[in-house]
């Protein structure tokens, strides 16, 4: 563990004072008039940096604010006018829309986020943990049992360096350690040898993708650069997501479908 990390690590173990609600609200309280005190007194540089940092925060809460405010807001339709006549009772009466901006861009932002790639392999069996990892007894007598053994295929990046055997809890073997996909192009039927440059994400868990490990339907990143591809701006694209078709621990490779 870091050693950035012993507050956290103690509070953990011992938790917080029993007045440390109180105090913090407290704080909080005092804050404001904090602020405003030095909004006050401060003079020369100090004065001028809080008072830009205060404006852009200023500006910031008034655009939130308007955001929310137009979320329910009425405005004027600018559709075009349905074809026919109207009736007399709505000849007067003008075309609005409940215009709730902030809450739809919102709802249009998540479809795109989910619907951006459609992936060969939507659906995948989940893994048992006993299946993933095998448990490896340690100690003089093979009494301790808190180190595991990866037992499927993983990427460990270029730059990786074991921990000492005593401090390593989770071993990936390195006759199961891969850094090439035959990934597959759908729409030109060509598969090439590409580098992987991550594992991006595993359907298991957060775990598993944190360790590298590659199962079926895995999403990992690889090096497209050979393949000349160009965004519309005309930059070269170097890296794109695939994901694993086969089950690699079992095939001695990987296969993967390109996301395009």
């Amino acid at each position: 563990m870091p050693q950035g990390d012993h507050i956290e690590l103690h509070q953990k173990r011992h938790g917080r004072r029993l007045d440390y609600e109180e105090r913090k609200r407290k704080r909080e309280a005092r804050e404001v008039h904090r602020r405003s005190k030095d909004a006050r007194k401060l003079l020369g540089a100090k004065g001028k940096r809080f008072a830009k940092k205060r404006y852009a925060e200023k500006a910031q809460m008034k655009k939130t604010l308007k955001m929310h405010d137009e979320s329910t807001s009425r405005q004027k339709a600018d559709d075009d006018v349905q074809e026919g006549a109207l009736p007399p009772y709505l000849l007067d009466r003008d075309q609005t829309q409940r215009a709730k901006v902030l809450s739809n861009t919102i709802k249009q932002k998540r479809k795109e986020k989910a619907g951006k790639w459609d992936v060969p392999l939507p659906k995948v069996r989940p893994v048992a943990e006993e299946e993933m990892f095998k448990v490896l007894r340690t100690g003089k007598r093979k009494t301790k049992q808190w180190k595991r053994m990866v037992t499927k295929a993983t990427f460990v990046g270029a730059g990786f360096t074991r921990k000492p055997p005593k401090y390593e809890r989770f071993i990936r073997p390195t006759g199961l350690r891969f850094t090439k996909a035959h990934v597959t192009h759908p729409e030109l039927k060509c598969t090439f040898n590409l580098d992987i440059i991550s594992v991006k994400k595993n359907p298991n868990g957060p775990m598993y993708t944190s360790l590298g490990v590659m199962t079926r339907g895995t999403i990992v990143e690889v090096n497209v650069s050979e393949l000349g591809l160009v965004t519309p701006a005309g930059k070269v694209v170097w890296g794109k997501y695939a994901q694993v078709t086969n089950n690699p621990e079992n095939d001695g490779c990987i296969n993967a479908v390109l996301l395009v």
